[in-house]
């Protein structure tokens, strides 16, 4: 169809949109189609949605601007992508009907944390304090051995077998969190 097609009581007949349809329908779904990422349906939902767009807008299509109505299409199908990728990406993922809810992604719980940080304090308040001041260095400060051991004034060795028997020492009074002392 053309810019000089006529139509019909300034809205476009439905022959006229069948024949605006065949003449650009494979230009528009396949340029929808690479901005959909290949969803088929999203696109011909989106080549469906620009006709409609152009059976409500006929004086677009009536313009003596430009022989061919083809760039109007392919303009208000883009921007109709556009809009509708940008539609997705602020609504959060839709769960289908059989999604399981216990499969899905669980966020942090402060409450489980702080608990959590609780009980290693005061398991970390039965250990020796020679365990305790070499638990504390490496692991909570992050020191390395050589220098836990020059900051304690002890051999390298004495470190790693004070921190292997502090965690075997936690291991017992956590037995909840034996599998985080490993």
């Amino acid at each position: 169809m053309t810019a000089g097609t006529t139509l019909t009581h300034g809205t476009t007949a439905e022959h006229e949109l069948a024949a605006l349809q065949r003449e650009h329908g494979r230009p528009l779904f396949a340029l929808l189609l690479r901005l959909c990422d290949g969803d088929r349906q999203r696109a011909e939902d989106l080549v469906q949605e620009t006709l409609v767009r152009a059976w409500q807008h006929p004086e677009a299509l009536r313009a003596d601007d430009f022989d061919s109505v083809r760039p109007w299409l392919l303009t208000v199908g883009r921007r109709l992508a556009i809009d509708a990728r940008r539609a997705r990406q602020a609504r959060p993922a839709e769960v289908g009907a059989d999604a399981v809810l216990e499969n899905a992604r669980v966020c942090a719980d402060h409450a489980e944390r702080a608990a959590a940080t609780l009980d290693v304090r005061e398991a970390v308040k039965t250990l020796t304090p020679e365990h305790r001041e070499v638990l504390v260095l490496v692991y909570f400060q992050g020191a390395s051995v050589a220098e836990a051991a020059k900051a304690l004034g002890i051999p390298p060795g004495t470190v790693k077998s004070r921190a292997y028997y502090a965690l075997r020492a936690l291991r017992r009074v956590l037995p909840g969190y034996a599998a985080d002392l490993r």
